[in-house]
């Protein structure tokens, strides 16, 4: 909790919290008093508008989640949307993300990264997620979930680097790293338990199921009777793949 935010809470005529009973526990630890009224994700959309109406009206609202970052997987969008759209000021103070904080932890590289919520529970759409992954990921996934999860990923790659974080900023905080396999088998042995949040390392060059496809077209071409160097250009410049790694990759599945 920043110095800032106390003093926005403070200035706040009116607070949308998730939970009144958890946000109270928060205000009364810092003696701040205000009036709190609800926004979760069954009363949002109708929420907003009210809030809205109090906001062009002159009151200062704040707006807090039970944990993490409104909006992030938590609710808050449709007020942030009104708002924008009704071109009142919006005025945000990041306070702690298990998003920011995992991927961090993690030691896997931060150029480039995605953040896609919750992972989906179709094995097909899950599958697809996983494995055609550029960048480094981050995802929430359920503790009961954890191990099928990584097994998928093992299955393609055991090797593939992943953190999972669990109870981030909490008293039984654990962040473990290692392979995809490695980490199926410990949480097999030791079923997870509280809020995980996953980061998994981007798939290294040369693979993927987009990679797949273009050594697939290129290895049609040759057998066809294509000469490999010039079939690996055409095919780089209809997919994006690089030349050298469609070579490389007809070149070793033909030994």
């Amino acid at each position: 909790m920043t110095l800032r935010a106390l003093d926005a809470l403070r200035e706040a005529d009116v607070i949308a919290c998730e939970d009144t009973r958890r946000t109270r526990t928060l205000l009364d630890r810092y003696e701040i008093e205000g009036l709190l009224v609800s926004l979760h994700e069954h009363n949002e959309r109708e929420r907003a508008t009210e809030l809205l109406s109090r906001i062009q009206s002159g009151a200062i609202v704040a707006l807090v989640s039970d944990a993490g970052m409104p909006l992030i997987s938590d609710p808050g969008y449709a007020l942030v949307r009104a708002c924008v759209r009704a071109g009142v000021d919006l005025e945000v103070l990041p306070g702690p993300s298990s998003v920011l904080t995992a991927l961090v932890a993690s030691g896997l590289p931060v150029e480039r990264w995605c953040f896609v919520g919750f992972l989906p529970r179709r094995q097909a759409e899950l599958e697809q997620m996983l494995l055609d992954a550029p960048d480094t990921l981050v995802a929430f996934e359920a503790p009961r979930r954890l191990v099928a999860t990584l097994t998928v990923l093992a299955e393609r790659d055991p090797a593939r680097p992943v953190a999972v974080c669990r109870e981030l900023t909490k008293l039984h905080e654990e962040v473990r790293r290692g392979g995809a396999r490695e980490l199926a088998d410990h949480y097999r042995e030791n079923p997870p338990r509280g809020e995980v949040v996953l980061v998994i390392g981007a798939l290294p060059a040369g693979s993927g199921a987009d990679f797949e496809r273009a050594v697939g077209v290129l290895r049609e071409l040759v057998d066809a009777g294509a000469k490999p160097r010039p079939a690996a250009a055409v095919v780089s410049e209809l997919t994006g793949v690089s030349v050298n790694d469609l070579y490389e990759a007809l070149t070793d599945r033909h030994e």
